[in-house]
C-alpha cells in the first residue's frame, strides 16, 4: 500500500470510529491491528487522533532521583574521606554520614539517608563532576645503592609476591627536600601490608641507618599484628649489616627489589603518592619539629587510613582486543581486610576491634587538618 493511499485509509478508518458505537469500534479496531500488524494500543491512538508523528528521535527523560542536596550531602562525605575515588567511597558512606550527623555538621534525614546508601558509584561521579581531584605532581628518586649485603639478600620483583598471610611488608623512603637535594631534609618511611593494604608512616630526620632502622623499630612496635617479612629497594639505607643480622634474630624475611625497577615495589610505590605526596605534598621539611610534626600527623593518619578509607586489590587483568581490563575486589578498609584474613589470630582482631570502637571519623578528619595547618614547609632561596 503506497504511503498516500494509506493515509487515505486511516482517514477513513477515524471518520467510521469516530461516529461508531462501542461494539463497531471494538471491530474497527480489530480490523485495523490485522490489516497493518500495529500494536493494540498504538493502533488505538491513530484511530483516535491522539498519535502524533515525529520527525526526530524520540526522547524520554528520566525521572529525577538525586537532588542538588543530595549532592551537598555527597560533597561532604567525599571531602571526609579525603576525595577517594567513588568505588571506594560507596562502602563508607553509612559510616560517614553517621559520624557527621553525630558531630552536629550535616542534616540529613533518614529517607534521603537510606537513598544515599543505596548510590552507586557511577552515580556519585556524575553528580560531583564539577569537583576536581587534587592535583598529581611528579616527585624525584634520591636512592643510591647499598652494594655490602646484595649477594646475601634474595631479589623479590612484583610478580614473586604470593605469600597469602598478612605480615609481609613493602618499605620504602620517600624525600621532603621541595626540590633541592641538598642537606639534612626529612624522610618519610612509609611501610604497606601487601595482603590488607594496612599502612604505616613514621618521620626520621635524615636517612643515615641509625635513623631508619630506629623508624623500623618504631613501626615493628606500634603495629597490632606480627611482621613476616620485609622487601625494601637497593638502597644503602636498608642493604645494611644492621638491618640483615636484625631480620635474622627476629626470624622476618628480608628482601629486596632490583635496582632502577621501581615496580619491583609496587604496592608501596602507590602509597608513596595515594598517602604521603597526598597529606604531606612536596614541601621541604629540614628541621626537627618539623619531623616531630610529621609523626604527630602520622600518628593519627595511620588510624583514620586504616581503619576508615577502603582500598581496592587488582585480582586480574583481561585483553580485551587492544585494550587491558583491570578487575578488582570489593572495596574494603585495612581493618576489615584484617577481620577476614584466617592467618591472623582472634586475639589479635579483638583488640582491634576495641580500638575501632573508640575511634571517630570526623574527629580524627579534624585532627588531621590541624596537624596539617601547623605543617608549614620551609621557604626555599
Amino acid at each position: 500500500m503506497r504511503k498516500s493511499n494509506s493515509s487515505e485509509y486511516l482517514q477513513e478508518l477515524q471518520r467510521r470510529y469516530e461516529k461508531a458505537s462501542a461494539q463497531e469500534r471494538k471491530t474497527i479496531l480489530n480490523e485495523f491491528v490485522k490489516t497493518t500488524n500495529y500494536d493494540r494500543q498504538h493502533a488505538g491512538k491513530l484511530l483516535r487522533g491522539n498519535y502524533h508523528y515525529h520527525n526526530g528521535p524520540i526522547k524520554h527523560p528520566r525521572r529525577t532521583i538525586y537532588t542538588p542536596s543530595d549532592a551537598a550531602v555527597l560533597e561532604k562525605v567525599c571531602d571526609l574521606l579525603d576525595w577517594i575515588n567513588s568505588k571506594r567511597v560507596q562502602p563508607q558512606i553509612g559510616v560517614a554520614l553517621d559520624g557527621l550527623i553525630a558531630e552536629g555538621e550535616l542534616v540529613c534525614s533518614k529517607v534521603q539517608k537510606q537513598k544515599l546508601i543505596g548510590i552507586s558509584p557511577a552515580t556519585i561521579d556524575r553528580l560531583l563532576t564539577r569537583h576536581n581531584r587534587r592535583p598529581k605532581q611528579k616527585g624525584r628518586s634520591y636512592t643510591k645503592p647499598g652494594t655490602l649485603l646484595k649477594t646475601q639478600i634474595p631479589i623479590r620483583t612484583f610478580a614473586d609476591w604470593n605469600e597469602n598471610k598478612v605480615g609481609f611488608f613493602e618499605i620504602d623512603l620517600v624525600g621532603h627536600d621541595g626540590g633541592l637535594a641538598k642537606g639534612d631534609f626529612a624522610w618519610t618511611l612509609n611501610w604497606v601490608d601487601v595482603k590488607t593494604a594496612w599502612t604505616e608512616q613514621v618521620a626520621v630526620f635524615n636517612k643515615a641507618q641509625v635513623h631508619v632502622f630506629a623508624g623500623i623499630q618504631r613501626v615493628r612496635a606500634r603495629l597490632s599484628f606480627p611482621v613476616l617479612g620485609i622487601d625494601s629497594d637497593s638502597g644503602s639505607e636498608f642493604i645494611n649489616d644492621q638491618l640483615f643480622r636484625y631480620c635474622i634474630a627476629e626470624k622476618i624475611t628480608f628482601t629486596r627489589g632490583r635496582p632502577g625497577r621501581k615496580n619491583d615495589n609496587a604496592f608501596v610505590e602507590q602509597k608513596n603518592d595515594s598517602v604521603v605526596r597526598n597529606w604531606v605534598g612536596y614541601g621541604r621539611y629540614d628541621t626537627q619539629s618539623q619531623v616531630d610534626i610529621l609523626n604527630e600527623l602520622y600518628d593519627v593518619l595511620r588510624l583514620y587510613t586504616n581503619f576508615f578509607l577502603p582500598v581496592q586489590k587488582l585480582l586480574k587483568k583481561e585483553r580485551i582486543g587492544s585494550k587491558i581490563r583491570k578487575i578488582h575486589d570489593k572495596a574494603r578498609t585495612p581493618y576489615q581486610r584484617i577481620l577476614e584474613a584466617d592467618d591472623v589470630a582472634e586475639e589479635i582482631k579483638n583488640k582491634l576491634r576495641r580500638q575501632y570502637r573508640t575511634l571517630n571519623l570526623v574527629q580524627l578528619k579534624r585532627q588531621v587538618d590541624e596537624i596539617l595547618r601547623r605543617l608549614k614547609p620551609t621557604p626555599i632561596r
